[in-house]
């Protein structure tokens, strides 16, 4: 037998940790941002609304 004495709650755990993980990550990824850049981006979208809101044409 090639691969020895394997624990299988300790491998069902470390699974499941490692999967927990991989979601956190994904996660992070998708939504994670710091209060810098939401304000940087905050900002950013701002100003390109403002220039865009500057040259405006009037409808008559």
């Amino acid at each position: 037998m090639a691969g020895g004495i394997v624990n299988l709650r300790a491998a069902r755990k470390a699974r499941e940790r490692a999967e927990k993980r991989a979601k956190g990550d994904e996660n992070a990824a998708r939504f994670g941002r710091t209060k810098e850049q939401r304000t940087r981006e905050e900002a950013d979208a701002a100003r390109a609304r403002a220039h865009l809101d500057a040259h405006r044409r009037d409808e008559e």
